[in-house]
């Protein structure tokens, strides 16, 4: 038997065989390959450049261009990001740039770069609310029916072709479903309600009933038949405050605050309640919001309400109260506290709420990455739509803001969504993650 051999690298407790020895000047191949990593990664270290892609372009619209390209990976090659986010520099862009932005989408969806086509024009329609009359012909030539929200803006006869398009295509009936819904004209409204009240022969072959599709494009049909929306606007930002700057007195007075903590405390878990947000009812968001009190206050347990829905009532003096329709969700009972962080003091004075409102449908597709927190707006909603039914009057909640938690957390992630019923002067909050 070959005598083994101590590996030469100090710590090392490895023995090999001579023919190994030989090859690696005494080292074990773990502690060779190391080695090699250490010294590729020296090398890299000692090499590496910073790669401005940007550099002396102002041009927004070329801007946007080298963003949507994929760079190539080179562990040689550092790329510089440019100083703003894709998303605040979509929001600089002149209705001229708008138009050229939407032309190179279609362009690179001629040459079969469907995806990046598709990202152009999602984050037009969501910024700018920018009509898509003409290309929608042509993205449905090339057979793109997602996402849905593309069609906001079908003309008639593109509305009529999916009319008819839905009664035949199997395969592509969920889709054409949701693209009617966003389309929502009365032609549309008054097919849903046809199918409500005779539902066709391919139903069946449905999760849902046809008119649940419609809550994905933020509205419903009510028992009478009409359309009713189901997201507040306008929309606001709740943006986060960069560390140069200061909370203003105005943003963090008595008519807006986030995150406060409760001195109530959970019934279910024991943790103390918190207000996700508070705002005064005069705001402009609020404009069309019927709220007995002074201030919107959403409060709920932000551990339990990941579990499902919570509930709250308010009281004579416009405070919000636990509510009795509260039903524990399973697996509640096995909560440990202790796997849960304390919420940091200052963590709702880190944002304010924007000053100026922005499109109702600018946070509504999450995974694009937009600023998600809002008050008012259509909810970029990481699953399905899951609008809560009030439990005192049986109808739909209208969502009223939405946070997202891996802004407030430096590990959290997820959405809560936050409701109320007019009538019943009840709010909700549910949460959702990827």
């Amino acid at each position: 038997m070959t005598e083994r051999i101590q590996c030469i690298r100090e710590g090392c407790t490895n023995t090999i065989l001579p023919a190994t020895a030989a090859k690696t000047g005494g080292y074990c191949m773990p502690c060779k390959q190391e080695m090699e990593r250490e010294e590729r990664q020296r090398y890299i270290e000692a090499n590496r450049r910073d790669v401005n892609l940007y550099a002396g372009i102002i041009d927004p619209v070329e801007i946007l261009k080298i963003m949507h390209e994929p760079q190539v990976r080179d562990p040689l090659i550092r790329y510089v990001p440019y100083e703003q986010s894709k998303e605040q520099v979509y929001l600089s862009l002149s209705v001229e740039q708008q138009d050229q932005m939407k032309d190179y989408a279609m362009q690179r969806i001629r040459t079969g770069d469907e995806d990046t086509g598709k990202d152009i024009l999602v984050y037009l329609v969501c910024c700018h609310d920018i009509s898509l009359t003409a290309e929608i012909p042509e993205l449905l030539e090339q057979e793109i029916y997602y996402p849905s929200i593309l069609y906001k803006s079908a003309s008639g006869e593109a509305r009529n072709h999916l009319l008819q398009q839905v009664n035949t295509d199997d395969e592509k009936r969920n889709h054409i479903l949701l693209m009617l819904a966003h389309i929502s004209d009365d032609v549309v409204v008054q097919q849903f309600r046809q199918w409500r009240q005779s539902p066709p022969s391919w139903t069946s072959e449905l999760y849902v009933a046809p008119e649940h599709y419609t809550t994905e494009a933020g509205w419903e049909l009510t028992k009478d038949g009409q359309r009713r929306e189901l997201f507040i606007t306008p929309s606001y930002s709740l943006y986060k405050v960069k560390e140069n700057e200061g909370a203003s007195v105005e943003s963090f007075g008595d008519s807006f605050s986030l995150l406060t903590p409760s001195a109530n405390c959970c019934p279910w878990c024991g943790s103390a309640l918190t207000t996700l947000i508070s705002l005064d009812v005069k705001h402009p968001a609020l404009n069309d919001v019927s709220w007995h009190a002074q201030q919107l206050q959403i409060q709920t347990c932000v551990i339990c309400s990941s579990y499902g829905v919570v509930y709250m009532e308010m009281d004579a003096a416009g405070e919000p109260l636990w509510s009795s329709h509260n039903v524990m969700h399973v697996g509640m009972n096995e909560i440990d506290l202790d796997d849960y962080g304390k919420l940091a003091q200052d963590a709702g004075r880190q944002f304010q709420i924007a000053t100026s409102s922005r499109h109702a449908f600018h946070a509504s597709e999450w995974a694009m990455e937009p600023s998600l927190s809002q008050v008012g707006g259509h909810p970029g909603w990481v699953q399905d739509a899951e609008y809560p039914t009030c439990p005192s009057c049986s109808t739909r909640m209208k969502a009223v803001a939405q946070l997202d938690w891996g802004e407030i957390e430096e590990y959290g992630e997820g959405m809560y969504y936050m409701f109320l019923c007019e009538p019943c002067q009840m709010t909700a909050v549910s949460y959702q993650q990827s």
